[in-house]
């Protein structure tokens, strides 16, 4: 009897400790778990992760592979400022809504008051080879008129970007639905400090010269105004001088207008550049005036005219709604020239696997393609890298604050690409 008791106790005890063994090991499993949930996601749990360190709670990281399988992901979700990488969604919506053979054009018109009109609608690539053509074009249609009346009111007046200031850097130039130049202007001096041409097909015309003393700057590319009136008279200027090569002359004056119903439309200028050339060129110099001129002109294609900031963040917001289903970013501009910008690094992944087949409009560095973004204190890099023919692999590197070695990191994330 007292060994089926012994027997007995010695169930309950086995019974008792079983149950206590149990509930360690799925609690240790739920920790387990819980902490492997909290590593980065990767494909190969024997590969060295330490590189990830750099990225703390002010960045994000994203890696994924041809599939969009996500490698590597950190602070992934997180909404930081994207900088010059927004440019991406910007080239990616003006591309779906315009498509990449959309052409901008610029009207002109002779009024019946023997008055010329141009009519402006965002071209952001009216530089002075295409003013050289048109006042050819022309030539060949008036021979003369009054005064040379420039219409811009395809955009409201002001249009003031956030982030933009009031600098001669090149970066915040103005933008305008007539513009030459990028509004800016681009000159050298000579052995004795004249002011001489920077690039042949430039004149230095009286009105830039002009504008260069009385800013006092030495030489380079430099804006020189912020005023949309002024930067239309620059394009005013410019084409006069053209047509004077032509053997063209007017007495009259340079002045606003707006063209007409009763106007005669004289000659429409469609831009030698389609839009996927101007975005190839708007992403190769990370040029904002660019940017922001598609974006608002988008806004107006869209919406109609006047074109507004609040036109353009609509067109942007719409767009990455419903075809890319991000309903959280915040987008205040196009250029990325705005710390209210945020994006997060998920949010980005998505807008590179739509923008994939435009990838060619990337810049190359060996076999990677990227766009970059840089505003004081943040750091920011975008898009894909080929491996073996097979691809591409995606990456978003988010860095809002000083340290980090970009390069570094790069250089990691490739690494780790490689080894999959």
């Amino acid at each position: 009897m007292t060994m089926l008791l012994t027997n007995g106790n010695l169930k309950h005890q086995s019974r008792t400790v079983n149950k206590k063994s149990l509930w360690l090991i799925i609690g240790f499993s739920v920790i387990t778990q819980a902490l492997w949930l909290c590593q980065p996601e990767t494909s190969d749990a024997g590969q060295d992760l330490s590189w990830l360190n750099s990225i703390t709670s002010t960045d994000a990281l994203v890696v994924a592979d041809p599939d969009g399988r996500l490698l590597n992901k950190k602070n992934e979700k997180i909404k930081l400022v994207p900088a010059s990488t927004l440019k991406l969604l910007t080239a990616l919506c003006s591309i779906h809504y315009l498509d990449p053979s959309y052409r901008f054009r610029t009207e002109f018109y002779m009024g019946t008051d023997s008055n010329l009109k141009i009519k402006g609608y965002g071209d952001p690539l009216l530089i002075s080879e295409v003013w050289r053509e048109i006042a050819h074009a022309l030539a060949k249609k008036v021979r003369g008129f009054k005064d040379l009346l420039l219409d811009d009111t395809y955009f409201s007046q002001p249009v003031i970007i956030p982030g933009r200031n009031h600098s001669t850097n090149p970066y915040d130039a103005p933008v305008g639905a007539l513009c030459a130049n990028f509004n800016t202007v681009f000159f050298d001096r000579d052995k004795q400090g004249g002011i001489v041409p920077a690039e042949a097909q430039t004149p230095l015309i009286p009105y830039a010269r002009k504008k260069i003393r009385s800013l006092g700057l030495k030489k380079g590319r430099y804006t020189f105004t912020h005023d949309q009136d002024e930067a239309a008279r620059y394009a005013g200027e410019l084409l006069l001088h053209f047509l004077k090569r032509e053997g063209i002359n007017s007495p009259g004056k340079i002045r606003p207008g707006v063209v007409k119903p009763e106007d005669k439309l004289i000659f429409t200028y469609r831009s030698r550049f389609t839009l996927e050339a101007a975005v190839k060129k708007m992403l190769e110099f990370s040029n904002n005036f660019m940017a922001n001129q598609i974006f608002i002109a988008l806004g107006a294609h869209l919406y109609g005219p006047p074109g507004t900031l609040e036109k353009g963040v609509r067109a942007i917001h719409g767009y990455a709604e419903k075809e890319l289903d991000l309903k959280s970013i915040k987008v205040v501009e196009g250029s990325g020239i705005s710390r209210k910008n945020r994006v997060s690094a998920i949010d980005m992944l998505a807008i590179l696997k739509r923008f994939k087949p435009y990838r060619h409009l990337l810049k190359r560095k060996d076999n990677v393609l990227f766009k970059t973004g840089s505003l004081k204190g943040i750091r920011t890099r975008a898009g894909y890298m080929e491996k073996n023919g097979r691809g591409p692999y995606l990456f978003v590197i988010f860095l809002n604050r000083s340290g980090p070695d970009m390069d570094k990191l790069m250089r990691s994330v490739k690494g780790a690409i490689s080894r999959q």
